[in-house]
């Protein structure tokens, strides 16, 4: 089964998140995508991050009632910071079954070549790229285990959706209404 690891803190899962794991499974070919919740990047400050299990549980309200899509804890039990090679080789030991493809924008693609065995990764496991706004994908494109998605670009972001909460604007309409709800009985990201 051809399945999808998109990985990201969704910081909170946003719309953006859902359109484009929507276009993966129903134009790019995926059977199933995992959101793999990272507990931290380690490209990214701990600054504004929720919770692991709070960042879990948007996710499960975000999917609530899609079949093709599933919140994954995995790194949460693996060593800190998390690596995605480690990950990519505990599910696949764990899912012999499964064919995981890595799911990344544009802009992750320049920091590629510092990731922990990008060889690795690369040689075993196919990356499916998304365009991401100025980002181009470089050399990385003519790879064989590489391919690049025209997905519609979605300038959303979970920084947005932060600060924008923090200013006291109204974003509801940037996440699914449960995430939304969820966010503001909890009184995330308010400052």
């Amino acid at each position: 089964m051809k399945t999808g690891l998109y990985f990201g803190s969704f910081n909170p899962i946003h719309n953006g998140h859902l359109m484009l794991a929507n276009y993966l499974v129903e134009y790019g070919g995926i059977s199933e995508l995992w959101f793999v919740v990272s507990p931290q990047n380690p490209f990214k400050q701990k600054l504004s991050l929720l919770p692991d299990y709070q960042r879990l549980e948007l996710v499960h309200r975000a999917i609530d009632g899609f079949d093709k899509f599933r919140a994954c804890d995995v790194e949460f039990n693996m060593p800190k910071p998390s690596y995605t090679i480690d990950t990519l080789t505990y599910l696949s030991e764990k899912y012999p079954k499964r064919e995981f493809y890595l799911i990344m924008g544009s802009d992750n693609v320049a920091n590629f070549p510092r990731w922990k065995n990008a060889d690795q990764i690369l040689a075993n496991y196919h990356i499916i790229v998304f365009p991401r706004k100025d980002c181009a994908v470089g050399e990385l494109a003519n790879h064989p285990n590489v391919e690049i998605v025209e997905t519609p670009i979605i300038e959303i972001s979970s920084t947005f959706i932060r600060e924008s909460i923090a200013a006291r604007k109204d974003v509801r309409f940037y996440m699914p209404p449960k995430v939304w709800e969820y966010v503001d009985e909890m009184n995330f990201y308010k400052r």
